[in-house]
Formats: structure tokens, C-alpha cells, sequence
């Protein structure tokens, strides 16, 4: 358990937390000081002692950056956030798509996401809803030119449709297979899919969503 802060010491680290919010970097100890209105040296002395307290952990002693840490000594959520597109129309080509197809982003923790590239789409239709994942949904996605067998990906469809569908390889074709007893697989040759990408997550509902 971390020792508890001063009244001095909560109030340099709320300061900490909102500046790293809204700027996305930790402000030098001369800011920090002139907007605190305490004195360079009472600033330092203030990040040591929440750095010894497990609140704080800087890169280096003489390093501006420094992180927040959460109660399991983790980075605090604000600094794990990053921003990933939200795509409107895939088209073929990797590792990113154009700007214009984007509608908008969202916002996703990097531990629980730490790929590069992630992109998200969204569903339209039922045809996956056995697998969790329903209309409307946001599918967070790595970006992939190939799949293994019963995975869920994005394909590609005569370079124009893009689809969400459980992937199985045959000897013969690929087979994009619905998880939902309301729709039939589909098969392809092989030169009619592009794999895009594969789904490793889903978000439900607006929230995160910036337009």
C-alpha cells in the first residue's frame, strides 16, 4: 500500500494529472512552479517525494517526462490512451487508410490494445451476433494481410465490400463463415479476398467515439 499524500503533495499531482491530460506531457518544473505559485526547488522536491511514494515515476533525474502511476504501480489510464480511426470504406492497401474514408476515432487503452496501426470499423448487420459482436458495433482491429483458420477478420471482397466473417481456409476456397444460423457461408476463390485485418476487440455504444 503507497503512503498517503499531503495536502501539498494531492494538489501537485492533480495539477500533474490534468496538465498530462490536456497537453500530453508533463510540464518542466519551472511551469510547474510559476502556475503553482510555490518555488522551483519546492516543486522538485514535491515530484521526489511522489516518486518515493509510488505516484510518479520519472525517466531519468534530469528528464522532463515522468508518468503517473495507478495504485498497482501501473500508468495511470490518461497516459494509455491512444487515438485509432475509425474507418468508413476499406479499400485494399496496408498498413493505413486514407484520410477521407476516416469517420472519426476513438480512443482505446494501449495496454489492453498495444498494437501498431489498430484500426477500428463499423458493423452493420447481424450476422455475427452468435460471436458478441452486433450491429452498429465498433471492431477494433490489427491490421493483417493474411488469417489462420477460425479466426475473425476484415476481408475484402472483389476489392470493393468489405465484410466481418469467421475465416476458414479449404483446400479449394475460402469459406467466410456468418455466426448467426440466419445467414449462409460464403465461398471464394482465392483471388477474390483480401484479408485486411483481424478483430481483436469490440466497442458497444458512442461513448469514446469523437466525430
Amino acid at each position: 500500500m503507497r503512503l498517503q499524500l499531503t495536502r501539498n503533495q494531492q494538489k501537485v499531482l492533480d495539477y500533474l494529472k490534468q496538465e498530462i491530460k490536456e497537453n500530453k506531457i508533463s510540464p518542466s518544473l519551472r511551469t510547474a512552479a510559476a502556475e503553482l505559485a510555490i518555488s522551483h526547488a519546492a516543486v522538485a522536491q514535491t515530484f521526489k517525494a511522489l516518486e518515493d511514494k509510488g505516484y510518479i515515476r520519472r525517466e531519468g533525474r534530469y528528464s522532463r517526462t515522468l508518468h503517473i502511476l495507478d495504485d498497482v504501480g501501473d500508468l495511470h489510464i490518461a497516459q494509455r490512451q491512444k487515438q485509432i480511426p475509425v474507418i468508413g470504406r476499406i479499400t485494399a492497401g496496408l498498413p493505413m487508410y486514407a484520410r477521407q474514408e476516416w469517420e472519426g476515432s476513438l480512443l482505446v487503452d494501449a495496454k489492453i490494445y498495444p498494437g501498431q496501426n489498430l484500426f477500428a470499423l463499423k458493423i452493420q448487420g447481424n450476422s455475427m451476433k452468435n460471436a458478441g459482436i452486433l450491429d452498429q458495433d465498433l471492431a477494433i482491429c490489427e491490421p493483417r494481410q493474411y488469417a489462420h483458420n477460425k479466426e475473425i477478420v476484415v476481408a475484402l471482397i472483389h476489392h470493393e465490400e468489405a465484410t466481418v466473417k469467421r475465416f476458414f481456409l479449404h483446400p479449394d476456397f475460402i469459406e467466410l463463415r456468418p455466426e448467426n444460423p440466419d445467414f449462409r457461408s460464403q465461398q471464394y476463390e482465392f483471388d477474390e479476398i483480401l484479408i485486411q485485418g483481424k478483430v481483436i476487440g469490440i466497442v458497444r455504444g458512442p461513448k469514446g467515439l469523437e466525430i
